[in-house]
């Protein structure tokens, strides 16, 4: 969903006629009869052409209903030479369909339009479309019909959109500021074209694949700012020195790009291979982050374009040899940072096999305290959400309007927070599959600006305290951002029917007991009866009647007896035309007193019916052709979906459920994928770096001396979660290393 309409309004139309059974058993007429009577009677009959020889006219026999007076002056029976028509035996409203749920904006009644975009699609063009398209169709309405955007997620994405790009100008702005302080005004200029030079050739590229401007697709270009200028700078460095020995500026630049291209071209090409096997991640969190690799490739590849090529032939028009700076002709002890440098440099140096030591001690000390004193491992980041939901959730044969009452009681507990807006209730009918089985209504929310308001999970919490009391099951949903779909924790029980019920009870009592899961629920059918209506085949054919009449008569009293449809002239859509008993009529105890025509006269349905109450049969779930059950959870803030479930297997180790197989599905199933994956991307770039390496040293030692540093890079990150007390990151973090 991306916009909600609040529009207000009616319900679909319907045309009811409620006829009095004892006036349709006076007149003897039969429902089948009726719904005869009008399907024979609305039509427009096409009777072919009439060839005279002097022409041809085509002849039809129009009957379709166009209002209610055609309706009510239609014949029905003739009776003692008195034509019964249908004004005489039913009486007729315009009205609405049975309700399948209320909607509420803020207390007040109102008809929401919510509405999705397609795949692919702009989402920021589609909501201006669907805005425009509103305020057309505005000018036909009532000036006392009010319209509000309770929903509009391009507000959003305009803001976020708008934040990453002001970080990578901030990004270029201070790799420029760097470049400025190490080389001077105009190598500075000539190695910063680079950087709007590959973004520019980068998204050009990525809309020539179909790739939209999103918010992996800014950050990739913010990751990828530092790297583009490498190239350009080791080629602008080896020209000017070479500007400063006295050789022209086009032998320089040509001198430098000549010399600098395979070393710029093996570290471009090692970037290259970590990123490579990233364009192959499965799963949805691949279909999230394949553009980060793509942006990154694109954008490299423009930039060694830039360095070997466009910025020769720029650098020989342009540029002269740069004044000599200090730190610049004598190095770089000169400054008091170098001299710092070469001092612990020899120091070092003096004593190479204690300094070795004294590295990899430090380097074991990281990773053992790591592995004992880590803060635990998350899939994806939890990002503060701007808006949320909450289910609320009751078993039973509920009506529509109980299921609204319900739910008027979780909303009063709830309206007038001060940090929520745009308050939406919305009772259900029916059963929403992608919500759950057991949800009669859901109220959604707009947080304000997060600036102004508390941490998402303390209103939350706040809200849960509000509504303890109530003798309802709620479920709190955060706002769901990134590649994370639905609730984190989800144990699948695979087995016998008749044993699937008592093991999801088990489960859950372990949740609770184990502690830190929340807003637990599962897909067991609801609880409930249905009521059939069983006909004595033998005793309804002694009276003639069968199973399509037995089943008109029962829908007077249910939903009403489909006749016909029309189209009114101040409607767009056609109109069911039902008939329905009375309204006091509708009810159970009156069903098996309707009458039914047959042979011998009217009979009562109870002469040939009874009535069964049976269990109400609910959805059934398979999974690799097993009866499978599902159990979802969230777990509480401040704790981890691993360390929770770790605990929660431990514990079926120890008592397990016999007969019943049990898998993990959810962040668990797709943190295992991207687990996996990553390891082995990571072992796919480390060999093809090694690859580069020793094509480009044509050494193993050398190349091996190069790749130490990530080993000792690790330990940095990993030191860096432990200070900052962070879990490990399986997609984030580990996407960085």
């Amino acid at each position: 969903e991306v916009l909600s309409v609040d529009i207000g309004g009616d319900r679909e139309d319907l045309l009811e006629l409620v006829a009095d059974p004892q006036v349709l058993e006076r007149y003897g007429i039969d429902n089948t009869e009726l719904f005869t009577l009008i399907s024979n009677n609305n039509q427009l009959v096409a009777a072919g052409n009439i060839d005279t020889g002097a022409g041809r006219m085509a002849v039809k026999v129009p009957g379709l209903l166009e209002n209610m007076v055609d309706l009510l002056s239609m014949p029905v029976k003739e009776l003692d030479g008195q034509v019964i028509t249908f004004g005489n035996i039913a009486t007729f409203q315009r009205t609405f369909k049975d309700p399948e749920g209320f909607a509420r904006v803020d207390g007040k009644p109102a008809l929401v339009l919510e509405i999705s975009k397609r795949a692919g699609a702009n989402i920021i063009e589609t909501i201006g479309k669907v805005k425009a398209a509103v305020e057309q169709a505005g000018e036909q309405w009532p000036e006392s019909l009010q319209i509000n955007y309770i929903t509009d997620e391009s507000i959003e994405i305009r803001d976020m959109l708008s934040d990453l790009l002001n970080n990578v100008l901030f990004a270029v702005v201070l790799v420029m500021l760097v470049v400025l302080s190490t080389m001077g005004l105009k190598p500075a200029l000539l190695v910063g074209l680079t950087i709007p030079g590959a973004f520019l050739t980068g998204i050009l590229i990525l809309k020539a694949i179909g790739f939209t401007m999103n918010i992996v697709v800014l950050f990739s270009l913010i990751l990828v700012a530092g790297m583009l200028v490498d190239g350009a700078i080791v080629v602008s460095e080896l020209a000017d020195r070479h500007l400063r020995s006295g050789l022209s500026k086009a032998e320089s630049f040509s001198r430098a790009a000549h010399r600098m291209a395979w070393p710029v071209i093996a570290s471009t090409a090692t970037t290259l291979a970590v990123f490579l096997p990233l364009l192959v991640w499965p799963g949805i969190v691949g279909e999230f982050m394949k553009f980060l690799p793509a942006t990154v490739i694109i954008c490299l590849l423009a930039s060694l374009l830039m360095a070997l090529l466009f910025l020769p032939v720029l650098g020989a028009l342009f540029v002269g040899a740069s004044p000599a700076k200090q730190g610049k002709e004598k190095g770089i002890e000169a400054t008091a940072f170098g001299q710092g440098y070469a001092f612990v440099l020899s120091k070092l140096l003096a004593a190479p096999g204690r300094t070795l030591l004294m590295f990899f001690a430090v380097l074991a000390l990281i990773y053992v305290s790591y592995g004992r004193f880590q803060h635990g491992l998350e899939f994806f980041p939890d990002v503060e959400p701007d808006a949320a939901q909450v289910l609320v959730h009751a078993r039973g044969d509920y009506s529509v309007y109980e299921k609204d009452a319900i739910l008027k009681l979780v909303e009063q507990r709830l309206f007038g927070m001060s940090e929520v807006r745009e308050f939406y209730a919305r009772s259900l009918g029916k059963p929403d599959n992608d919500l759950g089985e057991d949800v009669i209504g859901q109220i959604s929310f707009q947080f304000i600006d997060w600036a102004k308001r508390r941490p998402a999970n303390e209103i939350l919490n706040e809200m849960r305290s509000k509504t303890a009391a109530l003798p309802v099951s709620l479920e709190f949903r955060k706002q769901e951002d990134g590649p994370t779909q639905g609730k984190p924790v989800k144990v699948r029980l695979s087995g016998p029917p008749e044993a699937l019920g008592d093991a999801v009870g088990n489960i859950r009592s372990r949740m609770k007991s184990i502690g830190g899961f929340v807003d637990i629920s599962d897909n067991r059918a609801l609880t409930g009866i249905e009521w059939r209506v069983e006909v004595d085949r033998e005793q309804a054919a002694r009276y003639g009647v069968d199973i399509a009449g037995v089943g008109s008569v029962v829908q007077l009293v249910t939903n009403g007896l489909l006749l016909a449809d029309y189209r009114p002239d101040d409607a767009d859509d056609e109109v069911d035309i039902r008939l329905r008993v009375p309204l006091e009529n509708r009810n159970l105890d009156a069903l098996f007193r309707q009458l039914v025509n047959t042979s011998v006269g009217p009979v009562p349905l109870a002469n040939f019916t009874r009535l069964v109450a049976t269990q109400k049969t609910g959805t059934l779930h398979r999974v690799d052709t097993l009866r499978t059950l599902t159990i979802e959870a969230d777990v509480q803030a401040g704790m981890q979906v691993d360390e929770r479930l770790s605990l929660l297997k431990s514990s079926l180790e120890d008592a397990p459920l016999n007969g019943i197989k049990i898998s993990y599905a959810g962040e668990e199933e797709d943190q295992q994928e991207t687990m996996v994956f990553l390891i082995n991307a990571f072992l796919v770039a480390l060999a093809l770096m090694a690859l580069i390496l020793v094509i480009q040293f044509n050494s193993i030692y050398q190349a091996v001396i190069v790749l130490s540093a990530i080993v000792f890079s690790t330990a940095g990150v990993l030191l860096g979660l432990l200070v900052t007390g962070r879990p490990f990151g399986v997609v984030m973090v580990g996407l960085g290393l």
